[in-house]
């Protein structure tokens, strides 16, 4: 049975199960992270069109079993938290499909694109309104999304009504589809430096962005205004109004 106190809620509708696996584009050519593989249902799926996968479960019990369930086949479990496994052991260039436990969803995704080894892709089934929130756009956004967006190209896909669950859940759940980026032109330290600057916008949301980043970046409130206007930012607007490539623009002025 699953684990509440895991946040186990295991999906065994076929259909749903290739909705979600065709949106990873697999091939036999790639290697699969499967995170909390439960019962093995998703992972049938996985095994019939990628190369190989990973799965990594928490639950003991359940990772000494599913083995067993699928012999002969390039299958490796591994029993533990995905918050503490070495993606290094995985090849450059694989892809994440998994029904994350709803109450580390935040942490998982950010261990993943925090990864000095972080996926191609990743396509995660999660509680419908937190997957609407990584895929917000320009008015709607919020650090985390902001985070997993400048890495990856983002959307929403197949929505799960919450009775194809076991146990059932309270809401229903969706996919969230992430493709990183092709394009290579923010390093690593500048995206430290637009979530720095953008933790500091956000500290304060109903602060008007003159006044939350003057405080925070110690900068005097007239020429904030003027580095503002200098990225083409309304200073009288919030820091959820901003757009990706806003803050990209105004982390590269303040770096001047």
């Amino acid at each position: 049975m699953p684990n509440k106190f895991l946040g186990q809620h295991w999906l065994r509708d076929r259909p749903i199960l290739e909705l979600i696996v065709a949106d990873a584009n697999l091939s036999r050519d790639d290697t699969v992270l499967e995170i909390g593989p439960g019962l093995g249902t998703l992972t049938s799926v996985l095994l019939k069109y990628a190369g190989s996968v990973v799965a990594v479960e928490f639950d003991v019990e359940v990772a000494r079993k599913l083995p067993g369930q699928f012999p002969g086949k390039n299958l490796l479990v591994v029993p533990g938290d995905i918050l503490t496994y070495d993606l290094g052991n995985l090849p450059v260039g694989y892809k994440v499909v998994a029904n994350i436990p709803y109450y580390i969803t935040k942490k998982i995704i950010q261990s993943l694109v925090r990864a000095g080894n972080s996926p191609e892709n990743m396509v995660l089934l999660m509680q419908q309104e937190v997957a609407e929130k990584y895929a917000a756009s320009q008015g709607e956004l919020t650090l985390p999304a902001i985070e997993l967006q400048l890495s990856y190209d983002v959307h929403v896909s197949t929505r799960v009504p919450k009775m194809y669950f076991i146990p059932q859940p309270k809401v229903d759940s969706q996919v969230l589809v992430c493709t990183k980026k092709q394009m290579r032109d923010i390093a690593e330290l500048d995206k430290q430096r637009i979530l720095h600057i953008a933790q500091i916008g956000f500290s304060s949301p109903r602060k008007k962005l003159r006044s939350s980043l003057s405080g925070g970046l110690s900068i005097d409130k007239s020429k904030l205004e003027q580095i503002l206007h200098n990225a083409v930012i309304d200073p009288g607007l919030r820091a959820e109004d901003l757009s990706i490539s806003d803050w990209v623009r105004l982390a590269d002025i303040l770096a001047v």
